[in-house]
C-alpha cells in the first residue's frame, strides 16, 4: 500500500506572524478519493503546493508516488488535443486517450481539435484525463468546477467517481458526494479526516458541534467565573505592597507579605487554570446569520423581458428569450457555458451589450448586481465602501459574518484569494438597499459554509432575486423558478 505520511507539519508565508499550518500529523493512503474542504483562506491550496514542493515548510512529507496538480499550464496551445496529452503523459497509447475521452462524454473529433478553440469546460476536462493517464501519480485536483455548467459537474463527477487517488478541493457537495470516499477538512484548531463522503462528514461534525457548543457555554461560564477570582486577588494582592503603603501610613506586617505572597501564587494558579480551560474550547464553526434589506415595491411587477435577441458578432447566443419577474421571486437562470447568461443579466442592469427585443423595469427600480468576474478589485476596503456608496461599519459587521479578521482591512483588495474577493462582492450586495438582486455565479470559489449561510439568507428574507448559478444542491434549495436557456 502506497502511503503519504505527512509529519509535524509547520509552514507560514514569509513575513507573515500566521502559521497556516503548526505540526499538523496524518497519514493517506494513495488509493483514497479524498474530498478536501474547509473555510477559504484555511491552507487548502497552500498544502497541495506545499505536496508539490513549492514552498519550503518543516516537518516531513513523505510519499511513495508523484504528485500532479491540476490546473496545469500548457505551453503551447497551437497543439491539438493528441498532442497535449501526449506531451503531458508521454507513454499513453492513442486507443487510452480516446477511450478517456468517450468516459467523459466528449465528441471522439475533439482529439484533432486545436486546444486554443476549446471552450473553458473542455479545457478542464482534457487536463483532467491528460492527468489521470500518467503512471504512478496522484492527483491534487483544486476546484475543477470553477468552469464548468451544471451538465458538466455532472459529467466531472461521474468520471471521477471511476477513478481513484486523488485529492478533490471542492466547495461543490453534489460533486464532493459522488465521487469521494474520505474526507480531509482543515479545522479552526486541527486538520482530521474521516472515512465517507462530504454529507457523511457534515452530519458527524454537526452532531459533534451540537455537543461542543454546550461544553463551550460551560466552559465559557467557568473562565469568566476564574477570572473575577483572579482578578479579586490582584486586588487584593496590589493593597499589600512590600514598600511603605501611604493608606496604611506604614509598611505591611510580615503576616500581610505572607498573604500578599499566597494572594500572588493563587492569581498565577487560576491564569494557568485558565490557559488550560481555553485550550479545552473545541472547533466550533460559527456562522453568524447575515441580514438583507431588501426595498418594498408598490407594485407585484419587478421586471418584464420579451422577444430578447443578443448577438456576439455574427453568432446568436440569446434568441427570443422571455422572461417575468415578479416580486419575491427567486429565479435562477441555467444553461450551459457560453450561451448568453451573464450578458442577458448585464442587459437586466443596463451594463451593456446591444439587444433586440424589450426589457420593461418598475419605475425608479434599484438593482444591486454581484459580477462574476472580481479581478477587478484594487485599493484598500476602505475606500472601496467610499467609491460603492455603502456605509463602511455596516459592510465591515458583514466581512466579519464572512470570516474575515481585523488583519484583512489592512490588506490591498487586489492580494485577496478569488473567494475573499468574490465575499466583498457579496458582502457589498448585502449592504446595498435594492428591489432587484442580480447575481452571476455568486458562489464561484466561495466555501460550503458561506453557501449555507447564503441559502438560509435567501429563504428568510426572500428578496427578489435573479441569479446563475451551477451549484445543484444550492438551486434546488433556493429557487422558487428555474428558467433555461
Amino acid at each position: 500500500m502506497a502511503s503519504i505520511k505527512v509529519s509535524n507539519l509547520t509552514f507560514y508565508y514569509e513575513g507573515s506572524y500566521d502559521e497556516i499550518f503548526k505540526d499538523v500529523s496524518f497519514e493517506i493512503d494513495s488509493r483514497w478519493k479524498l474530498g478536501f474542504c474547509g473555510r477559504n483562506g484555511r491552507g487548502k491550496t497552500t498544502f497541495l503546493k506545499l505536496l508539490m514542493g513549492e514552498f519550503e515548510y518543516r516537518g516531513s512529507i513523505k510519499s511513495d508516488v508523484t504528485f500532479d496538480y491540476f490546473p496545469i499550464e500548457v505551453t503551447d496551445k497551437a497543439q491539438s488535443v493528441l498532442e497535449v496529452i501526449a506531451e503531458i503523459a508521454p507513454d499513453v497509447e492513442e486507443w487510452e486517450i480516446h477511450k478517456e475521452i468517450s468516459m467523459m462524454k466528449m465528441h471522439q473529433g475533439v482529439a484533432e481539435q486545436v486546444f486554443a478553440t476549446l471552450s473553458s469546460g473542455e479545457k478542464t476536462k482534457v487536463l483532467l484525463i491528460a492527468l489521470f493517464l500518467k503512471d504512478n501519480n496522484f492527483l491534487l485536483i483544486d476546484e475543477p468546477t470553477n468552469h464548468l455548467d451544471l451538465k458538466g459537474r455532472q459529467v466531472v463527477a461521474n468520471y471521477l467517481k471511476r477513478k481513484c487517488g486523488f485529492i478533490l478541493v471542492s466547495h461543490d457537495r453534489y460533486l464532493l458526494d459522488k465521487c469521494t470516499d474520505h474526507t480531509l477538512s482543515i479545522n479552526k484548531t486541527n486538520i482530521e479526516i474521516v472515512k465517507g463522503s462530504f454529507s457523511s462528514w457534515w452530519e458527524q461534525t454537526a452532531r459533534r458541534e451540537q455537543f461542543e457548543v454546550m461544553q463551550n457555554e460551560k466552559l465559557s461560564e467557568e473562565i469568566t467565573q476564574m477570572e473575577k477570582t483572579a482578578k479579586r486577588n490582584k486586588y487584593w494582592a496590589g493593597s499589600l505592597t512590600g514598600v511603605y503603603n501611604p493608606t496604611h501610613g506604614r509598611c505591611p506586617s510580615s503576616r500581610e507579605a505572607r498573604l500578599q505572597k499566597d494572594s500572588l501564587r493563587k492569581e498565577k494558579q487560576i491564569l494557568d487554570h485558565i490557559e488550560q480551560k481555553k485550550q479545552l474550547l473545541k472547533n466550533v464553526e460559527v456562522s453568524e446569520a447575515l441580514e438583507i434589506t431588501p426595498m418594498e415595491l408598490e407594485s407585484d411587477h419587478v421586471l418584464k423581458v420579451a422577444n430578447m435577441v443578443i448577438r456576439y458578432g455574427e453568432r446568436i447566443v440569446v434568441e427570443d428569450f422571455n422572461l417575468n419577474v415578479k416580486r419575491g421571486d427567486r429565479v435562477t437562470i441555467t444553461c450551459g457555458n457560453g450561451s448568453g447568461k451573464s450578458s442577458l443579466l448585464q442587459v437586466i442592469c443596463v451594463e451593456l451589450y446591444d439587444y433586440l427585443g424589450s426589457v420593461e423595469l418598475e419605475p425608479n427600480l434599484k438593482v444591486s448586481y454581484v459580477l462574476q468576474d472580481s479581478g477587478f478589485l484594487r485599493g484598500s476596503i476602505r475606500s472601496f465602501t467610499q467609491e460603492s456608496f455603502i456605509d463602511f461599519d455596516l459592510f465591515k459587521t458583514i466581512l466579519l459574518k464572512l470570516d474575515f479578521s481585523e488583519e484583512h482591512f489592512e490588506k490591498n483588495l487586489a492580494d485577496f484569494s478569488a473567494g475573499q474577493k468574490k465575499k466583498v462582492l457579496i458582502a457589498k450586495s448585502l449592504a446595498e438597499e435594492a428591489h432587484l438582486y442580480v447575481w452571476d455565479e455568486p458562489l464561484n470559489y466561495i466555501d460550503i459554509y458561506l453557501r449555507m449561510q447564503i441559502e438560509e439568507l435567501i429563504l428568510e428574507y426572500k428578496p427578489t432575486i435573479i441569479f446563475v448559478e451551477h451549484d445543484s444542491d444550492f438551486i434546488q434549495k433556493v429557487a422558487s423558478n428555474i428558467v433555461k436557456l
